[in-house]
């Protein structure tokens, strides 16, 4: 069963940046999953669906909502260990919990709070 654990969310300021991670335990089905295919950020508020924000496919390709295009960046660290999504000039739209997934494998979420 694959694992996924996030971290790196907080509290910062409008216009702010912050990079979140998705890494797995290390166990050999966890590792494979995170170093190849495809991983997404989703993003969920409360009383809402859960938001594809960033997707990395196992080749680099990656690709953006549009609300966070030119802000955000995902990718994937040269040992396959870990996805980052670095995000910058943070709005207060961006406020949610962020989790990382891979097929039906989800992290527990990391609370993102931005205020002004």
């Amino acid at each position: 069963q694959v694992e996924l654990v996030e971290s790196g969310g907080g509290l910062v300021h409008i216009g702010g940046s912050l990079t979140l991670s998705c890494t797995s335990p290390p166990k050999i089905v966890s590792l494979v999953a995170v170093a190849i295919g495809t991983i997404n950020w989703y993003r969920q508020t409360p009383g809402k669906q859960r938001e594809l924000v960033a997707t990395i496919t196992g080749s680099g390709e990656t690709n953006y909502t549009d609300s966070v295009k030119g802000r955000f960046t995902i990718s994937r660290d040269s040992a396959g260990r870990t996805i980052y999504l670095e995000m910058t000039a943070l709005k207060p739209d961006d406020t949610a919990v962020y989790y990382c997934n891979k097929g039906k494998a989800w992290g527990q979420g990391t609370q993102v709070t931005v205020q002004g």
